[in-house]
């Protein structure tokens, strides 16, 4: 049944307004969900409740930001990441950009504000679905990775932490990010072609793709770490480096592959920022 999906408070707000207003359709607001669209203004997402939710802890959630030209109905779809939230206790939220792309401060387009639409959806998970604010971590592929990572840069306080896959920084890239220092895991492929490390030049040499290794140290000099050397650590087909100033983390995980994302990497990046944060964590 569709709304055994959503915790008991939530399920028999449904049910009221199901009884009041008739059948829930797509456009509903109080009846979205799964492939169903959650409308709210300048745009719409996608949310996966886990399976088997314990409604005496709170509910956190992953937002995940599709690439370029991306639907994120294909991601609320993909039955690794339904996996992912229903192992992590967690919702999993697919966010839609507007034609497929996202607006960050160097993009050919802004086509929306997108913190401000970020907030809009937040407060919509808080207030329609239970989700606490202070459990959510922002990831994106790809293009989402590129705003995944100016949104931790420009505010990061609006997630507990972030873990954006094959995207960075373009050029030019910022002298500083004026934010706190955030929680940062990223993964990028060594033989990704797409977003190579070095980054590319897109549209004829009008704009650039930064270098993952110079939008890090960004942050490393703004905390004096360019002369700190990096932990170094393992996990499975990941070799990474990890940075920690008194604030934050920045962590970077390379893997031989190309432009990819999978699930187990943003699982991973949950569980070890529910270790710093404290949280239940879950296999």
């Amino acid at each position: 049944m569709f709304f055994e999906k959503y915790p008991s408070a939530v399920r028999a707000a449904l049910l009221a307004s199901a009884l009041v207003a008739g059948p829930a359709s797509a456009d509903d607001q109080s009846g979205c969900g799964e492939e169903i669209p959650c409308n709210v203004d300048n745009g719409e997402y996608y949310i996966h409740l886990p399976e088997n939710l314990d409604d005496s802890s709170p509910l956190g959630a992953i937002f995940y930001l599709h690439g370029h030209r991306g639907k994120a109905v294909n991601a609320i779809r993909n039955k690794g990441f339904q996996r992912m939230a229903d192992d992590l206790g967690v919702a999993f939220v697919a966010v839609q950009g507007v034609n497929g792309t996202w607006s960050f401060p160097t993009a050919p387009r802004n086509l929306r504000d997108e913190p401000v639409f970020f907030d809009t959806v937040l407060s919509d998970l808080e207030n329609r679905f239970g989700v606490d604010r202070d459990r959510t971590m922002l990831s994106g592929f790809s293009s989402g990775g590129f705003m995944t990572w100016y949104i931790a840069c420009e505010d990061s306080d609006r997630f507990s932490g972030y873990a954006p896959i094959a995207g960075a920084f373009w050029e030019p890239l910022p002298d500083t990010c004026p934010a706190e220092n955030p929680y940062l895991f990223h993964v990028h492929g060594t033989s990704d072609t797409v977003v190579p490390l070095a980054g590319r030049w897109l549209g004829g040499g009008k704009w650039k793709q930064g270098d993952v290794f110079e939008s890090f140290d960004v942050w490393r000099r703004q905390n004096g770490l360019v002369e700190e050397k990096s932990q170094k650590l393992s996990d499975g087909n990941l070799e990474c480096e990890r940075w920690a100033p008194e604030e934050g983390l920045f962590e970077l995980c390379l893997h031989t592959g190309g432009h990819s994302v999978e699930a187990k990497w943003i699982k991973r990046a949950w569980n070890e920022l529910g270790t710093i944060k404290g949280w239940d964590r879950k296999s």
